[in-house]
């Protein structure tokens, strides 16, 4: 192993580590928040309106922001940091500002347009006036939330191609800490108590926006206002994202497809799919979709030094990073289902059925999580490479995929064939961008690869057999207190972790003693 392939692989861990407890912190203040918006303001007129106004935004933010915007940017101003710090400086001036003046052009065309917006993503709100009305008002008010959030995704390209991690990573706890303050602080400060949260949703895009500003000072970066559009490297941004952009779409669709037809199964089924899929989003955020954010620098710099070796070892090592944490995980969300679901949401109406049915689901969406984790890896390969059409077009046929298995599962199935058939399409997904991403560099994945695997697969297996014993000896009651409950699964996870990590070491995996600071990657 070179020193040059020991730095780039330690490089990637320290970034998915801060990614990833950033992304952790994130989703704990996200679920601070909700109990506090529900504790605040219920379920009923305001909090509908709330929630489907602040999914415009949203949306938007997905499908330009976070993700194909970045995504498309990092490879090229990689490539003109590489040759020159001015020019690559310069390139990011440029897209600051064109970037600036279109985002101000949709926030003022979604602000005048938000009635026939709302009318759109909620047809059913304009038969109750008063609903429809406050919609129509919050929409208008958080619709610039697009502006600040897409200006944070060029900041995280930049900062994240200087390999600084931390701050675009923090940011969304930011939004999080101020939509709290704001429902405590402000909710008696206006007529209708929900505007306050649509007053820290903007405060926390300003506050997200601002934070990203010292840092880009830090590595010698001042976005100064330069109109020379013309650049070729914006035409290559540009060129790179729309494709990114459908791709995005093209999940999205997946998503509301699924939807669809979970509704045309028996009640209960949509709410079953959603809940687990929460689960299952927990290890793909926090540690997947860390390691994609990382290592898509140190993909860009080795293309563009045309180090095709030295890319080859760090996918391979990327993936087998993101399989020591991801098949683990697997085995215990399929062993571990019930209890999780139990735990997690078994109260009030949510019942001991229900937590049978999404457990269910759980189980078959965990099957897929290797691939699901992957896809986020070898998609970033595809994109420091500058190819973004080759990832659009294979989710485009996993997307058809998923629909034709569906309707073969979800009636001799019900809902468990819907998630079935997302594990099933990821999974085709996965295995065609493998294939053609060894056409494209050659095979990398080598037996260190294979090897991998192997003994986190056994030491996953010892793990099973471990939790399998702590059930036998405690029982599990899922009719139990809530105490109970919570006090079982603590054992089962604390005790399968640590045989985990034990087993890992004792089969010598490099993983386990590279992610314990034991050796170097």
């Amino acid at each position: 192993m070179t020193p040059r392939k020991e730095t780039e692989n330690t490089r990637v861990v320290k970034a998915a580590w801060v990614v990833g407890l950033s992304t952790l912190l994130s989703r704990v203040f996200g679920f601070i928040r909700d109990m506090v918006i529900a504790g605040f303001f219920g379920a009923g007129l305001a909090t509908d309106a709330f929630f489907v106004a602040f999914r415009i935004p949203n949306l938007l933010r997905r499908l330009f922001a976070e993700g194909s915007l970045t995504i498309a940017f990092i490879p090229v101003f990689t490539g003109y940091l590489k040759r020159s710090k001015k020019q690559a400086i310069e390139l990011a001036g440029i897209a600051f500002t064109l970037l600036s003046i279109i985002l101000v052009l949709v926030s003022v065309a979604g602000i005048l347009l938000s009635p026939w917006i709302v009318r759109i993503v909620a047809p059913g709100f304009a038969d109750v006036p008063d609903k429809y009305a406050l919609t129509v008002f919050l929409t208008r008010l958080m619709f610039p939330y697009i502006f600040f959030i897409s200006l944070v995704a060029l900041c995280m390209g930049i900062l994240n191609s200087f390999r600084h991690f931390a701050a675009p990573a923090l940011a969304p706890v930011i939004l999080n800490i101020c939509m709290i303050a704001a429902a405590f602080l402000l909710k008696d400060c206006f007529g209708d108590p929900i505007i306050s949260l649509a007053v820290g949703v903007i405060v926390g895009g300003v506050l997200q926006l601002a934070m990203q500003f010292p840092f880009l000072l830090k590595v010698g970066v001042r976005l100064k206002p330069n109109f020379h559009f013309n650049h070729p490297g914006i035409k290559r941004i540009g060129l790179l994202m729309l494709p990114a952009v459908f791709g995005a779409a093209v999940y999205q669709a997946s998503i509301f497809i699924n939807t669809i037809l979970a509704s045309l199964l028996p009640g209960g089924s949509v709410s079953y799919l959603y809940y687990a899929d929460r689960v299952v989003q927990l290890p793909l955020g926090v540690f997947a979709m860390a390691v994609g954010t990382a290592s898509l620098p140190s993909f860009s710099e080795q293309v563009t030094g045309g180090n095709y070796e030295e890319l080859k070892d760090t996918i391979s090592f990327s993936l087998r990073l993101i399989l020591f944490v991801t098949i683990p995980a697997m085995v215990a969300l399929i062993v571990l289902r019930v209890p999780i679901i139990s735990v997690l949401f078994q109260r009030g109406e949510f019942d001991a059925a229900s937590t049978v049915f999404t457990a269910q689901a759980l189980l078959y969406y965990a099957v897929g999580l290797w691939a699901f984790s992957c896809i986020r890896v070898v998609v970033s390969a595809f994109y420091a490479m500058q190819d973004t059409r080759t990832p659009v077009k294979i989710a485009v046929a996993a997307l058809l995929v998923n629909v034709i298995m569906s309707i073969i599962l979800m009636f001799p199935m019900k809902h468990s064939g819907l998630a079935l058939a997302t594990s099933i399409a990821s999974a085709v997904n996965i295995v065609v961008l493998a294939v053609i991403l060894r056409r494209k560099v050659g095979r990398f994945l080598k037996k260190s690869f294979w090897t991998s695997v192997l003994k986190t697969t056994l030491a996953s297996v010892v793990m099973w057999l471990s939790i399998t014993a702590v059930s036998h000896t405690l029982g599990w009651n899922s009719e139990g207190a809530f105490g109970e409950r919570l006090l079982f699964l603590a054992v089962a996870m604390v005790v399968g972790l640590a045989v985990f990590a034990l087993s890992s070491l004792i089969l010598g995996s490099s993983e386990a003693k590279i992610l314990l600071g034991m050796k170097n990657g």
